[in-house]
């Protein structure tokens, strides 16, 4: 029954030119898609490489006013004595 049907679908020359025709539109949608899809995944990972950037610069900042602190309280008292803190 489904085979018969089929064939008939398929000896019309416009069902034919339909067939062909709703098969390229389906693969122009499923192309389409699936940009987008890749495209919403790029901006996730963008979006997750700006906000590591920015935890490393922060880290990268107090490591570097941890290097530069006093290390006791002689040296604290040294640096306010010479306006240097």
């Amino acid at each position: 029954m489904i085979a018969a049907l089929f064939t008939g679908i398929v000896a019309s020359p416009w069902m034919r030119a339909a067939l062909r025709y709703g098969a390229i539109a389906l693969a122009a949608l499923l192309f389409l898609l699936s940009l987008r899809r890749s495209g919403e995944r790029a901006g996730r990972l963008a979006e997750r490489l700006e906000t590591s950037e920015k935890v490393n610069d922060v880290q990268r900042r107090m490591l570097e006013a941890a290097a530069r602190r006093p290390r006791d309280h002689h040296e604290l008292a040294d640096r306010l004595r010479d306006g240097l803190f």
